[in-house]
């Protein structure tokens, strides 16, 4: 028999022993996945983005050895979670593991509240992607009409715009996997352009010291410490989202061996970008103080044009930042939908029986990819109302996305590691090691990320992100027993769905 079709039928089979049926097609590879994967988290588009944070709360080495320590933290989480998929290959991802691994008793619930709270973390990451580019967007046209006095309004804008385009190219699923390998080559292409022009223009560079030793504290905060620590939410950013392509397992062969692989490269790859950028952008800088009162609100064009000397030069390579942006923008809606419609079929969501149909034209989720733009539409409209509220969603998409990610991994260690089947990807006591690390990060950020971000405090000023979790979880307690508790999929039903589809195909081949 042929090797693919082989390969076909074993993927479909495991598919169906979990309880579902085949409904997307495995069109993605090991690269476009890492393409994707790659694409979403783009550390290096993550610290330009985000430098404003940095800047004001710690300065240069709160990102340059903020690179480290996420890279060695969010490793771990990576470890985590490729042992997981692995193990078990599901698009379902994190709520797919916490019902496997949970007791009976508490097996729906669980897997409920991790499936919510994951869908949450992508719609706040999505919203937090598309301000960036859509800030980016209106630096470089201020940059180059420097009477603009930019608005909340332009900015919204913007993020609708991106929002849309995003949305169109993800409604052709054929065409996913070549785009994610074109964003893939356009995110390094862009590195590497910009950080050889900026290092070559800039004249004079700042000395080691700077780099590596200037710490800024302009948050009000007298703990340098606290600073530190509000200014990591910049690299924290950075190197978020590392499930997305657990979301695409039932979308590539061979999963449990592809995924960890992509997990895994995107973390390599991510440092190896980012420090080397943010040691070259930091050596090219020659004005700190313009950065942080730019009026084009961007401070990583500011600082193109400081080493550069040249509009045209700046707005060109904040071009290439906007562009790598978009890939980012058109990954963060193929894990959201691809989230939103797995929880959908596990009737996870109200709706979900719309939510959860595959277009059979488009080969995609298109009902749930719909649902989940409008609702990152939406969410934009807190920007008018209030930049400290949104930025609040932001730090939120990140410790969201941790909570997630715990919730199945205190599963694992309470039924015990050496109690499940392992996966080819599975790394022992290391792996223990890894899973206790996310766990700590997790605790640690759910209490030090809600601390506010400049004092004194202020209407203003207020870190709104525990009124965002307040928030999040009265839908999720209410839908529950409203109607969630009664509705959503069971382990059990699982189990009895599978075996109906293998007695049904078993009957179809006797006829």
């Amino acid at each position: 028999m042929n090797r693919w079709l082989i390969d076909a039928n074993n993927n479909r089979s495991v598919t169906v022993e979990m309880g579902y049926t085949q409904d997307l097609e495995r069109n993605f590879s090991k690269w476009s996945l890492l393409g994707i994967c790659f694409a979403l988290t783009n550390s290096w588009f993550g610290i330009s983005a985000s430098l404003i944070t940095g800047i004001n709360s710690g300065g240069p080495i709160v990102t340059v050895y903020g690179v480290i320590i996420f890279t060695l933290i969010n490793g771990c989480v990576a470890v985590s979670l490729a042992e997981l998929i692995s193990a078990m290959p599901n698009s379902g991802g994190q709520y797919f593991w916490a019902s496997v691994l949970a007791p009976p008793e508490w097996s729906n619930f669980l897997a409920y509240i991790t499936g919510f709270v994951g869908y949450a973390g992508s719609i706040f990451t999505c919203a937090s992607v598309a301000l960036s580019i859509g800030a980016s967007l209106m630096g470089m046209i201020q940059i180059n009409h420097p009477g603009l006095t930019i608005q909340r309004w332009m900015v919204f804008v913007a993020y609708q715009v991106f929002n849309f385009v995003a949305y169109i190219f993800n409604c052709y699923g054929k065409t996913l996997p070549r785009v994610a390998n074109f964003f893939l080559f356009v995110s390094l292409a862009s590195f590497v352009t910009i950080t050889i022009t900026v290092l070559a223009k800039s004249s004079p560079k700042k000395d080691a010291k700077f780099v590596f030793g200037t710490f800024v504290n302009n948050t009000g905060w007298e703990s340098s410490g606290i600073a530190f620590i509000v200014g990591l939410i910049n690299p924290n950013w950075s190197f978020s989202c590392l499930d997305s392509a657990t979301h695409l397992a039932e979308e590539v062969p061979h999963p449990e061996r592809n995924i960890p692989f992509a997990i895994m490269g995107t973390i390599a790859i991510g440092f190896v970008t980012s420090f080397i950028y943010s040691i070259a952008m930091f050596f090219s800088m020659s004005d700190l103080e313009q950065l942080v009162n730019t009026p084009t609100l961007t401070p990583i064009l500011e600082l193109y044009y400081q080493a550069t000397g040249s509009v045209p030069g700046a707005t060109f390579m904040e071009f290439l930042i906007c562009f790598t942006g978009l890939g980012c923008q058109i990954a963060c809606h193929t894990w959201q939908a691809r989230l939103c419609w797995s929880f959908a079929r596990d009737r996870g969501l109200p709706g979900s029986s719309y939510w959860s149909k595959v277009h059979p034209k488009m080969g995609i989720p298109f009902n749930a990819h719909t649902m989940s733009c409008i609702i990152v539409g939406i969410l934009g409209l807190l920007y008018i109302g209030s930049t400290t509220a949104f930025n609040s969603i932001i730090t939120a998409c990140i410790v969201l996305l941790y909570i997630s990610y715990a919730i199945p991994v205190v599963l694992l260690l309470m039924k015990g590691r050496d109690n499940i089947p392992h996966g080819p990807f599975w790394l022992g006591r290391f792996g223990q090691f890894c899973n206790y690390v996310l766990l700590a990060w997790t605790v640690f950020t759910l209490g030090m990320y809600s601390v506010p971000y400049t004092m004194p405090v202020t209407p203003g000023t207020m870190n709104y992100v525990s009124a965002v979790y307040a928030g999040v979880f009265l839908i999720i307690f209410v839908y529950w027993f409203i109607r969630g508790k009664r509705t959503f999929r069971s382990r059990e039903e699982r189990e009895g769905t599978s075996q109906v589809i293998v007695q049904s195909e078993i009957a179809t081949k006797a006829l």
